[in-house]
């Protein structure tokens, strides 16, 4: 898929996002990225017709809430939510055909998107998005409480994107489940560093997910979870919700 740029808006808590879903490039894909994103279904991922699943931020003096549906085989999203007013919205649009929606759609739905979709699947776009460096720098201690895990840096290039020069330090265990994360703005834009666990696994079909974040951005208390999280096979139109 196209290189695409993200929201600039502190609402969505909005990280570096550079790539969607790239899943065939000549690229060289990191070998420790595909250590963890198969952990996470990597090599089941071809069998998923859609996702649905609804973001939910916590934050101080925001609560958002906005409800997806993507299907990456045809690149469709469906969406629900509220703009800015409070007013309930609904959107479906394809994402090779954005240039023909809305100002709405180009420019605070499918931004959402992209945002909520890497919190929701990083390990994937990790391994993804090949133009990302990405490090493993050892054992290192914990950013949150005690303990230690293997840091594993994925850094985005400095003349690319919106934020170029983003960082997401991934705290993973010994199970190649990402257990804590920092993220690292490379722009002026907040929040300049977000400090997050990654609990709450569940599994959704094939797939592993990580369904609550608690920790801070930028000093204050930051809680980002997911609800509603569901997959569908393909030729099934039955969904498989998370458990």
């Amino acid at each position: 898929m196209r290189k695409l740029g993200r929201s600039t808006t502190i609402r969505c808590i909005v990280l570096g996002v550079l790539v969607l879903a790239a899943t065939s490039c000549s690229q060289k894909h990191s070998s420790v990225a595909e250590q963890i994103a198969k952990t996470y279904g990597l090599d089941s991922f071809g069998q998923i017709d859609a996702i649905r699943y609804t973001f939910n931020l916590q934050f101080p003096g925001l609560n958002v809430s906005r409800s997806w549906v993507w299907e990456p085989k045809t690149g469709q999203v469906s969406y629900e939510g509220k703009d800015k007013d409070g007013k309930p919205v609904k959107a479906t649009y394809v994402r090779s055909q954005l240039s023909s929606q809305s100002d709405a759609v180009k420019n605070d739905i499918d931004p959402g998107f992209i945002n909520d979709n890497y919190w929701l699947l990083f390990p994937f776009h990790a391994y993804w998005d090949t133009s990302a460096n990405v490090q493993d720098k050892g054992k290192q201690e914990l950013p949150l409480g005690n303990g230690s895990a293997e840091l594993v840096s994925v850094k985005y290039p400095s003349d690319v994107g919106y934020a170029p020069g983003d960082t997401w330090d991934l705290y993973v265990g010994k199970d190649n489940r990402i257990e804590q994360f920092v993220y690292h703005r490379g722009g002026p834009k907040k929040p300049s560093v977000v400090i997050a666990t990654w609990e709450g696994y569940k599994k959704a079909g094939p797939l592993l997910i990580s369904t609550d974040h608690r920790g801070t951005a930028d000093g204050g208390p930051l809680r980002l979870f997911f609800s509603d999280v569901a997959v569908k096979l393909t030729g099934s139109d039955t969904w498989m919700n998370a458990q």
